[in-house]
């Protein structure tokens, strides 16, 4: 293997290493997203899509050349010329071997490339998506406490002016009950009172009929004093 099918492979293997950490389950997204806030690849971000595209386009380069040496020795020629020389054989499928082998780590490599990309990219949405759904939560246990508060306030409200409502009931029946015994005591005193005026009046009708009757049996008084008065002289 030449050295820069060695790196590939290499750079292959690194990269399904790196893709399986990335999918540690018990790794949570804000855990990847912290470790990716670091200051390094804040450093590292300005070449990151530099980095990421020289790479897309080394290995197409590298899988361009795979399927290149693959067509190259699996054509009609080369197995004309290996059927001739048994040496040559053996060599033309080495070298097709060989290309096939190139031909399947550049493009693995390539693939396992957008992969990772892909990966980073939904890990740090998720750990965006986990937090925003970690405010909203906290939003709405907030304002579901809120609510609990203005509902337990709304109910003690209501309690309030249902005792308040007995309380003035209670009094508007009271009232009630001293208007109505104060209405039955005016009453009570007006019949005292008209009792009273009827009997006064009584009294006056009484006494007036008493003062005619002084006053007859007075005119009489003199009347028989006069007569007696008179029998006297006669009698002189």
């Amino acid at each position: 293997m030449t050295l820069q099918w060695t790196a590939v492979a290499l750079f292959l293997y690194a990269e399904i290493a790196v893709n399986l950490i990335l999918c540690i389950p018990f790794i949570s997204a804000k855990r990847w997203r912290s470790v990716f806030n670091l200051r390094i690849w804040s450093w590292l971000s300005p070449y990151w899509n530099k980095c990421f595209f020289t790479m897309i386009m080394v290995l197409i380069v590298l899988f361009l050349d795979a399927v290149r040496e693959v067509q190259k020795y699996s054509g009609p020629e080369p197995m004309q010329d290996a059927k001739v020389n048994p040496n040559v054989y053996d060599h033309v499928h080495m070298k097709l071997f060989r290309s096939q082998r190139n031909l399947y780590i550049s493009g693995f490599s390539l693939f396992l490339w957008l992969i990772m990309r892909r990966v980073v990219t939904l890990l740090n949405q998720v750990a965006v998506a986990l937090e925003d759904s970690a405010g909203l939560q906290a939003q709405m246990d907030s304002a579901v406490k809120a609510a609990k508060q203005h509902q337990e306030d709304n109910l003690m409200l209501k309690q309030a002016l249902l005792d308040e409502e007995k309380s003035m009931l209670g009094k508007n029946q009271q009232l009630k009950l001293e208007v109505e015994k104060l209405t039955n005591q005016v009453k009570a005193a007006e019949e005292a009172v008209r009792k009273s005026n009827a009997e006064v009046e009584a009294m006056r009708r009484q006494a007036k009929g008493l003062a005619q009757e002084y006053d007859r049996l007075l005119t009489e008084h003199h009347q028989l004093q006069n007569l007696q008065s008179a029998a006297d002289k006669k009698d002189q």
